[in-house]
C-alpha cells in the first residue's frame, strides 16, 4: 500500500507560505482593479486609497507603541495593514470626504483588529468593520455615488486644493431595489429593471457608479484567478459565494421576473466579486475546514441576496460577511473531521 510513497530526509520544508507573501499576493491580485479605479475616478481614487492605507499603517504603529512593543514597526512588515487599507478604500464611494476615510481606517485597525490582539486574533474582517462604522455614522456620505470619468468627461482633476464635485448617479443595485419595491406595478418595475440590465456589460468593465472596488468585475476576476493560481486562496469560498448567489437569485427571479434583475446582473453588481475573492476568503475570519468553507461561502451568497432583495439596504455583502464571520468558529466546530473510532461533533 505504501510502496509508491517516497519521503525525503528531514527537515521537511513547506512551500514558503508566509503572512507577508499572502498579503503581497492579495495586493498583486488587487492591482488590476486598482489601476481600473485610477482610470475611472482619477485622483479621487488615488487620494482615497492613499489616505486609507496611510491611516491604517499609522494607527497600527500607534497601537503597537501604546502596548510597549520593543519593535512596534515589525507587524507593519507583513503588509496586513496595507491590505486592510486598500480593501476598505475599495468599499468606499470615490467622493467620500478624506476625513471620513481617516475615521473609517482608524476604526478598522484599532477596533476591528488591534483590540482583539492583532492579526490572527480578530474575529471580524477589519475592513468591513470600518465600513460598517462609516455606514452607521455617515449614511449619506456612504450612498453618494460619483459617475466614472469615462462616462462624465467633465469630472474635474482633483488635487489637494480643488473641490471634488462631480455628477452623481444611482447605482445598479439602487435601481434594482426600486424595481422590487414597485413589483405591484409591473410597468414601473420594468422600467427600473431596464436601467439595471443596460449596465451589465458596463458593470463588467467598471463604467458605472459605485464604490472604488465595485466598478470592474473583469479586473476582480483576473485578480481572483491570480490568487487561485498562486494557491493563496482556495476555490471553495469564492465558488460557493457565486454559486449560491446564482441559484438563490434564479429562484426568486423565476417568481418575479419583472421585478428582480437576473442572476448575472446580481453577480456583476455591487461588491459581490470583491467580497467573493478578497473579503470572504480572509484566512483569519473564515473557516479552515473544506466543508466549513463551502457552508461559509454559501451563507455569504444567500445572505447577500436576502439583504439586497428583501432588506432596506441595496447592498448586502458587508453585512453578510460580518454575520458569517460571527459564526465561523461554530462552523469549524461542527465540520471537524471525525477520526476513525471517534465521536461525532456535538
Amino acid at each position: 500500500m505504501l510502496e509508491g510513497l517516497k519521503v525525503s530526509n528531514s527537515p521537511h520544508i513547506g512551500q514558503g507560505l508566509t503572512t507577508r507573501r499572502v498579503m503581497l499576493d492579495v495586493l498583486i491580485g488587487l492591482a488590476p482593479a486598482t489601476i481600473a479605479a485610477l482610470v475611472l475616478f482619477r485622483q479621487k481614487a488615488a487620494l482615497v486609497i492613499a489616505v486609507s492605507v496611510g491611516t491604517s499603517v499609522v494607527v497600527e504603529l500607534a497601537c503597537n507603541i501604546s502596548r510597549g512593543y520593543s519593535r512596534p514597526w515589525r507587524s507593519l512588515c507583513d503588509l496586513s495593514a496595507v491590505v486592510t487599507g486598500v480593501i476598505l478604500a475599495f468599499s468606499l464611494p470615490p467622493a467620500i470626504p478624506l476625513w471620513a476615510v481617516v475615521v473609517g481606517a482608524a476604526f478598522a485597525i484599532a477596533i476591528g483588529k488591534m483590540v482583539f490582539g492583532g492579526l490572527g486574533a480578530n474575529i471580524f474582517n477589519p475592513a468591513m468593520i470600518g465600513r460598517s462604522f462609516l455606514t452607521a455614522c455617515f449614511g449619506t456620505l456612504m450612498t453618494t455615488w460619483t459617475v466614472p470619468a469615462t462616462i462624465d468627461p467633465n469630472m474635474p482633476v482633483v488635487t489637494a486644493g480643488i473641490s471634488a464635485d462631480a455628477r452623481t448617479q444611482a447605482t445598479p443595485l439602487a435601481w434594482a431595489k426600486q424595481a422590487w419595491k414597485a413589483r405591484s406595478q409591473p410597468q414601473q418595475a420594468g422600467r427600473y429593471r431596464e436601467h439595471v440590465m443596460q449596465y451589465i456589460w458596463r458593470s463588467f468593465l467598471g463604467e458605472k457608479a459605485g464604490c472604488l472596488g465595485e466598478t470592474g468585475g473583469i479586473w476582480l476576476i483576473l485578480g481572483g484567478i491570480y490568487l487561485l493560481l498562486r494557491r493563496t486562496i482556495s476555490v471553495h469560498i469564492p465558488l460557493a459565494v457565486l454559486a449560491s448567489t446564482f441559484v438563490f437569485t434564479g429562484l426568486v427571479y423565476l417568481f418575479h421576473p419583472d421585478a428582480v434583475i437576473s442572476p448575472i446582473a446580481h453577480m456583476t453588481s455591487g461588491g459581490l466579486l470583491l467580497g467573493a475573492f478578497f473579503i470572504a476568503t480572509d484566512p483569519v475570519t473564515s473557516p479552515i475546514t473544506t466543508k466549513g468553507r463551502w457552508i461559509f461561502g454559501a451563507g455569504v451568497g444567500v445572505l447577500t441576496i436576502l439583504i439586497r432583495i428583501f432588506g432596506e439596504y441595496p447592498e448586502g455583502v458587508m453585512y453578510a460577511v460580518l454575520l458569517m464571520n460571527a459564526v465561523s468558529p461554530l462552523i469549524d466546530r461542527f465540520c471537524r473531521p471525525i477520526p476513525v473510532g471517534g465521536r461525532p461533533n456535538v
